[in-house]
């Protein structure tokens, strides 16, 4: 996809001054352009003007198009070409309208797209320096720096999920010298100058200055407002343009993806050369034969059959009918190949889309083929890499355990009713706020809150404070475990109500406090904890913080120890359960501490150099000697269907590997239940190696017949000198776990199997943390889950369920690699019992570059006659059922060996269809050498053999294609038998006395159709022919069948043995 261009490539820094035109264009004259004139964005390739000459540019780029190309100003030439050009203009115009028309529709969708975009509208307060009013459930149309919003103290909310794919709300906040410009004179008034970044695609960072009033303030991401984000529940914000157009974030961000080839495309791209090459060798042959024939025979008839000029010599002759031939024999370079394949796999796009059976009612969501370009690879994966959460797993969070100064909380009491379900808690009585939906059990927890526990308060404290939670009661999550958390919290008597920039206000047991909020340490997947910072109303400041078990208790107090010990078997035992944890604490603060650390803190904020080094070392340095309160554990239960699914795939010899952040234990539990693990798996692996050497010896360890490795690469597993040993131990196992991976090292996996295995990846997951993975496989797959639609959009394929991942493949995959491969094999046969009977014909012409058929049978017999069957069987085809290949995985593993189609399949393919040329040329050359009419007339002339071996050559092929077929449809009747009669129509039209008449220097073989086609002995002919060409086909299929059954032949007779038995069965009751 292509994008214009700023004109500041080697832009330093961009300087912005509001209400300052001629300023802004003495630091960047382009740059104000763009920013002031246009602030489109253009993913659409072409306009009405330049449609016709980039179009056919790009098309002949491909090497298939320029060679026919070639061909064509080969056959203008009257010394060469027996051949008239619309043999192949005809042909090859059809091939480029047809791309150019889908070219041109799918241009006119991104131009579609463009103009949604493009014409989103947004209030332009002072058009000069480009100064923006928006209203609410508006898209922002730059990136902006917020100035004042309608909210106090400058706070607006934002969804970003064009960006990040993540659907929860977002808070940014404006400056604070800015936050009260909230109306056009204070804004018209604001000359503030902002130095910041040059462009760049990074949407977590933003580092600059804005100087005011001769002071200067620093700005971060949390104060801009990027393109595509939408504002929620803010009446109106304010922002000044930083980057406008291709300069944004967004479009940064919006870079070319890499093009996924099939193993198929490369192997045919190999095989065209290979045709081509075989092409200029029947050349040279013909053409030696012409320079002998011409030296030893044709010299003799110079006298009344001169050469023609320019020729001179029989090595120019030659040389001419060299060219000649090479025109004539190109049908083995077959033109319409690639087109077919085309619109073979946009058939099989459709059908996946159309599938009810992949249709979530629940999230009215279908499935979705956003690529045709890889639909037969679908049938040849051999290794899936997962993601666990909200792939496996639903990513619907709810609380389930806790551990709370060593006394763990979750477990089932003994009341139960009389139907022997546990009874869920009814906060309500306690506590009015509480949310009805919230599920637990454990009344003892309950009852530690009542008696006003200390510790326990404080952990329900912390939940209620420690978090980026917005709006009241309807809380908005940045993440589901967020979430789960502050309402587990709520309904236990700590509620969060509200806050603001510098307050939170909760109802804590029934009563209303507000916290002053000092500071917040955000969490990020480096630090992988989050902290507050927070004074009560009595005055004492409190650092509360929780995060992932391995970061947060090494930071603790040392007093701590025992309860850090009980605390993690206890985290041991929620992670054996498969539950997600966090770990809390908390650490009191004096007010010369806060002073000195607040001071720390500022610097680090304003600082213009490694400004996020310095932020994570004061975040360090104020986190350490923390007191340990406790450990939450959240469960996320398994899709439907996900172990059956794993179950299924995993028996057509699908390795599938989980690749996730979450700590071993958790990861190896949820295999377990998700049956990817089971326990008589003996041999279960963990490499817990810190250094190059310790993993490199955990590796060695492990046998090969073991049947799960679990690991995690950050520990030395995927460096260099370290790949052959991970590929090898890891492949040779039945599973494979990758723990506390970042999404790096993700697609680090996924490459390295594509590098050393050779085989093809599919990589599966929701959120945009998987987004590398899905792009490094050969093929992606996005499920629309809770994480948003950025895995959605980077994907080739997608849909909201794991388990249509085996329908994906075992189905649609399967049925497209099987119709992909036949396709193939019955098109080279075709095109090479068509080509090569010219090629026995110039030992019988003199090497002249005679054509067997009639030039508008070359004309049609690719595009008309033999066209439509071969994709009606492409499109349609298949061996079994559906649900028989859901039955059968086995079915799947033709494909990942490469069975159906390779090198070995096309030489069989090649040398049946040079067989059959060999019986349409020699069969009719024989019979009709001898043979004659009833009137007496022979009938050894040219246009009745060539009559006879087109007609034989029809009928052979559709024969052929009738065997071929596995399935048969109304498409299938239809085209097959209705080109075998538009054959005979167009025949008889082309050879009548009235197109003759109209065009006597075009129509040669007039008459010829109806002369020949009346004699029994010609009808004889094409029935020998055919029954030499098919019979032994017939019998080597039926002895194959016999003797050497494949799994689809059992299963086809199986299927039709109970379809057949149960007409019976019908047909007694009746």
């Amino acid at each position: 996809m292509t994008y214009f261009m700023s004109c500041v490539t080697s832009e330093e820094e961009r300087r912005v001054r509001a209400n300052d035109r001629d300023y802004n264009e003495k630091f960047h004259l382009d740059f104000s352009f763009l920013l002031i004139q246009s602030n489109c964005i253009m993913t659409s390739k072409y306009n009405i003007i330049t449609f016709l000459p980039v179009n056919l540019f790009e098309q002949f780029q491909e090497v298939a198009n320029t060679y026919f190309l070639f061909l064509l100003i080969l056959q203008l030439i009257p010394q060469i070409s027996s051949l008239s050009w619309f043999t192949t203009i005809v042909p090859l115009a059809l091939v480029l309208s047809i791309t150019a028309v889908k070219d041109a529709t799918d241009d006119y969708f991104r131009h579609k797209s463009d103009n949604q975009v493009n014409n989103r509208q947004s209030q332009v307060l002072i058009r000069v320096q480009w100064m923006l009013t928006l209203s609410f459930c508006i898209y922002f149309q730059a990136d902006l720096l917020l100035l004042s919003s309608s909210e106090p103290h400058g706070l607006c909310y934002i969804e970003t999920a064009e960006l990040d794919g993540e659907t929860n709300m977002k808070v940014r906040q404006s400056v604070s010298v800015t936050s009260e410009l909230g109306d056009q004179n204070n804004l018209a008034s604001f000359d503030g100058e902002v130095v910041c970044e040059p462009p760049n695609n990074k949407l977590d960072r933003f580092c600059g200055t804005l100087y005011w009033r001769d002071k200067k303030y620093t700005l971060t991401n949390q104060n801009m407002l990027l393109r595509g984000c939408v504002l929620r529940n803010t009446e109106a914000c304010y922002g000044l343009v930083i980057f406008a157009g291709p300069d944004t974030k967004l479009m940064q961000n919006s870079g070319r993806t890499k093009f996924k080839r099939t193993s198929i495309d490369r192997l045919m791209n190999t095989l065209v050369l290979w045709i081509f090459g075989f092409l200029v060798c029947m050349g040279v042959i013909l053409a030696v034969g012409n320079a002998v024939w011409e030296r030893e025979v044709g010299s003799l008839f110079q006298s009344y059959l001169p050469w023609d000029p320019p020729v001179d010599n029989f090595l120019f002759s030659a040389f001419l009918s060299f060219w000649s031939y090479v025109i004539i024999l190109n049908t083995v370079v077959p033109i319409s190949l690639y087109v077919s394949v085309e619109v073979i796999r946009l058939g099989h796009s459709y059908f996946i889309n159309w599938d009810q059976q992949m249709f979530c009612s629940q999230c009215n969501t279908a499935a979705e083929a956003r690529t045709t370009t890889l639909n037969e690879e679908l049938g040849q994966v051999e290794y899936i890499f997962s993601d666990k959460t909200g792939t496996l797993t639903q990513n619907i969070m709810s609380f389930n355990k806790c551990s709370i100064n060593g006394q763990t909380y979750g477990k089932y009491t003994h009341t139960h009713t009389l139907s022997g379900r546990f009874i869920r808690l009814d906060f309500t009585p306690f506590n009015p706020l509480a949310d009805p939906n919230f599920c637990f059990y454990d009344d003892t927890l309950l009852e530690s809150v009542k008696v006003g526990d200390s510790h326990t308060h404080e952990f329900f404290r912390l939940l209620s404070l420690c978090h980026t939670v917005m709006r009241e009661l309807v809380y908005k999550a940045q993440s589901p475990d967020e979430g789960a958390l502050v309402t587990a919290a709520r309904n236990f008597g700590f509620v969060f109500r509200s806050r603001t920039p510098g307050t939170i206000t909760t109802t804590e047991i029934g009563r209303p406090v507000t916290y002053t909020l000092l500071a917040i340490l955000d969490f990020n997947n480096i630090r992988k904890r989050m902290s507050v910072i927070v004074r009560n109303p009595e005055g004492r400041i409190r650092l509360y913080c929780k995060g992932a078990d391995t970061v947060l208790l090494e930071r603790l107090h040392p007093c701590n120890q025992e309860l850090m010990n009980i605390t993690s078997d206890h985290l041991n035992e929620y992670a054996a359960d498969g539950l997600r944890t966090l770990a809390l604490a908390y650490r009191d603060l004096s007010e010369d501490e806060w002073e000195a650390w607040s001071e720390s803190h500022r610097c680090a904020d304003k600082a213009t150099n490694c400004r996020e080094d310095r932020l994570a070392a004061a975040y360090e340095e104020i986190e350490q000697d923390m007191m340990l309160l406790g450990a939450t554990a959240i469960e996320d239960k398994l899709q439907e269907g996900v172990p059956e699914t794993i179950a299924v795939l995993s028996l057509a010899n699908i390795k599938i590997w989980v690749l996730t952040g979450d700590k071993q234990e958790t990861a190896v539990n949820i295999g377990y239940s998700c049956k990817m693990l089971t326990d008589n798996m003996t041999e279960v692996f963990i490499i817990r190696g810190h250094t190059v050497q310790s993993v490199r010896q955990d590796f060695r360890s492990v046998s090969l017949s073991a049947a799960c490795l679990s690991f995690s690469p950050a520990a030395h597993a995927l460096e260099a000198d370290m790949e052959m040993e991970f590929v090898s131990t890891a492949c040779a196992c039945k599973a494979v776990i990758c723990c506390r991976v970042t999404p790096l090292q993700k697609a680090q996996v996924v490459e390295l199997i594509k590098k050393h295995k050779k085989a093809v990846t599919l990589a599966i997951g929701d959120g945009a943390n998987d987004v590398s993975m899905i792009k490094s496989a050969h093929i992606g797959v996005g499920i629309s889950g809770q994480e948003g639609i950025q895995a959605v959009l980077a994907s080739d394929y997608s849909f909201s369920q794991f388990r249509f991942l085996q329908r994906l493949l075992l189905v649609h995959g399967r049925w497209s690699y099987l119709r992909m491969c036949r396709f193939l094999c019955y098109f080279f046969y075709k095109n090479f019992a068509f080509t090569m009977v010219h090629f026995w014909f110039g030992f019988f012409c003199g090497f002249s570059a005679q054509t067997v058929y009639d030039q508008y049978f070359i004309t049609l017999y690719n595009i008309v006659y033999t066209s439509l069957p071969v994709l009606a069987m492409g499109i349609f085809d298949q061996d079994v059922p559906d649900q028989r290949s859901l039955e059968y995985p086995k079915l799947y593993e033709p494909g990942q060996l490469n069975l159906l189609f390779n090198k070995r399949e096309f030489f069989i393919c090649i040398a049946q269809g040079i067989y059959t040329s060999v019986v349409l040329f020699f069969v009719p050359c024989a019979v009709l050498s001898d043979a004659t009419q009833s009137t007496g007339v022979p009938l050894a002339d040219y246009q009745t053999f060539a009559v006879t071996t087109a007609t034989a050559l029809v009928i052979v092929v559709s024969v052929q294609i009738a065997l071929d077929t596995g399935f048969w449809t109304v498409f299938n009747h239809v085209f097959v038998w209705g080109s075998l009669g538009s054959y005979f129509t167009i025949m008889f039209a082309l050879h009548s006395q009235t197109l003759f008449k109209i065009f006597p220097n075009q129509f040669h073989f007039v008459g010829s159709a109806q002369s020949t086609l009346l004699q029994p002995v010609v009808w004889l002919t094409i029935a020998l022919a055919t029954a030499i060409c098919i019979v032994p086909v017939l019998a080597f299929r039926f002895l194959k069948v016999d003797l050497k059954p494949q799994l689809s032949d059992t299963v086809r007779k199986h299927t039709q043995t109970q379809h057949f038995g149960s007409g019976r069965e019908v047909a007694k009751k009746v």
